[in-house]
């Protein structure tokens, strides 16, 4: 329901549009999950004209869920993450990764790359510091670091930024890539471009998110309402469609890259 209300919010939908503005859009894919009885039934059942353009030609199901669910091999599960990831899974570990394996690999190799953070601040997590601000992190268990930010560097012309920190006591610097700058990468321009929403041939990003998969290439046909890209925001992944049949003539984005809503990710030219 919250990514419905997101997409609806992003896309200029309304009670009153939807219906009409909202008939040949691609909804994210736990909005189609939750319309298809993924999540159950509600007490008075679906809309069914809401119900019919969100699912397109699927079809609900009307049974409990657990119901298709096949008999779990959590044995396999438990040598899977040992194999993969390294650890001793607790039974937690093992009920997310059924549940949610992509999740639940993706949380692993974030841990593997970057360390875990349960133990510092969330306001320090979320905003980080402001030039002078110092924060105590505790790393483990009675071993806390005192980090300071000392100075917050201009991007250069490639997006990167240097940052200077103290901890506890020792200068620490740090380049970073600035993924919000509009850095001019190599010379060239790195100047956003929409997609015009009265032209169907340019296929733009219906939210802001990062960009997960391209999934044509420049020279392939493609079908009306066929699936092109997907990008993701606040895990929820969308499916961005094209609007007509056609040839891809160029295409512009690139899979991890930030992109805004209705930012042309790539343009069609006539299908001869």
């Amino acid at each position: 329901v919250g990514d419905m209300a997101i997409f609806m919010v992003q896309n200029d939908l309304t009670p009153e549009n939807i219906m009409t503005e909202g008939k040949d859009k691609a909804y994210p894919d736990s909005v189609v999950a939750y319309f298809g009885g993924m999540m159950g039934q509600p007490a008075h059942g679906f809309p069914e004209d809401l119900q019919k353009i969100v699912l397109k030609d699927e079809k609900p199901i009307t049974v409990r869920p657990g119901e298709l669910l096949e008999d779990e091999d959590f044995d396999a599960i438990e040598k899977a993450l040992r194999d993969k990831h390294g650890i001793e899974p607790t039974k937690a570990d093992l009920i997310s990764s059924a549940l949610y394996p992509k999740v639940f690999d993706d949380y692993q190799r974030y841990i593997a790359e970057h360390g875990g953070f349960s133990r510092m601040g969330s306001d320090i997590y979320f905003h980080g510091l402001e030039e002078g601000e110092t924060c105590e992190v505790e790393i483990e268990e009675g071993k806390t670091l005192v980090v300071k930010l000392l100075e917050i560097g201009k991007v250069d012309l490639d997006g990167i930024r240097r940052l200077a920190f103290e901890v506890n006591g020792n200068r620490r610097d740090v380049m970073i890539e600035d993924k919000s700058s509009m850095a001019t990468v190599s010379g060239g321009s790195s100047r956003k471009v929409m997609a015009d929403p009265l032209n169907p041939l340019e296929i733009g990003s219906s939210i802001p998110g990062k960009v997960v998969k391209v999934l044509v290439a420049e020279g392939d046909s493609v079908k009306e309402n066929q699936t092109v890209a997907i990008v993701e925001a606040m895990k929820m992944e969308t499916n961005i469609t094209s609007g007509c049949a056609g040839v891809v003539e160029h295409v512009y984005a690139k899979p991890e890259q930030m992109v805004e809503s209705s930012e042309l990710l790539l343009s069609l030219k006539a299908d001869a």
